[in-house]
């Protein structure tokens, strides 16, 4: 079964990002059913599916496969709910873990949040001095429901 383990948080500053590579990443969702997603991305050329299920606590299932890219990005432009989400990924080393940095453009423009993928829920790990406050358990930060309410949208 494919799980994902992860916690959240907004960035702070910019220290993270000295040289380092960008990914372009356009997402959309199929699918926001309660609980259930079906997203389509693009990273670097290369396609992605995903489907994630509802979980307990930071544990949700996760099935993700490679499909072709053309495939994808039909998909985003002709099946996908309206706004995509747009953003650039970057790959941030701390203390022996990989943070995923999003840069958020388009309708979640100013938005930046970091995420790291544990093994299990109980992990410990170490912050970087860029990483804020914790918003694991908010869901108004899901990539998903940034779709419905995008982050310019967000009063105070």
């Amino acid at each position: 079964m494919g799980i994902e383990i992860e916690r959240k948080f907004l960035v702070n500053d910019t220290s993270w990002k000295k040289s380092i590579r960008a990914v372009r990443c356009r997402q959309g969702y199929l699918c926001l059913g309660t609980g259930v997603t079906a997203r389509v991305r693009v990273m670097d050329d290369i396609g992605y599916i995903t489907v994630k299920g509802g979980g307990e606590g930071i544990t949700r299932s996760e099935y993700e496969y490679a499909i072709p890219a053309i495939d994808a990005e039909e998909m985003l432009d002709g099946l996908c709910i309206k706004p995509l989400i747009e953003k650039n990924r970057y790959f941030v080393e701390h203390d022996g873990m990989v943070w995923e940095v999003d840069e958020f453009f388009g309708e979640n423009s100013g938005l930046v949040v970091a995420e790291v993928e544990l093994e299990r829920e109980d992990q410990i790990f170490s912050l970087p001095g860029w990483v804020g406050k914790e918003v694991t358990s908010d869901s108004r930060y899901f990539n998903a429901a940034l779709v419905r309410n995008p982050y310019t949208n967000w009063k105070g």
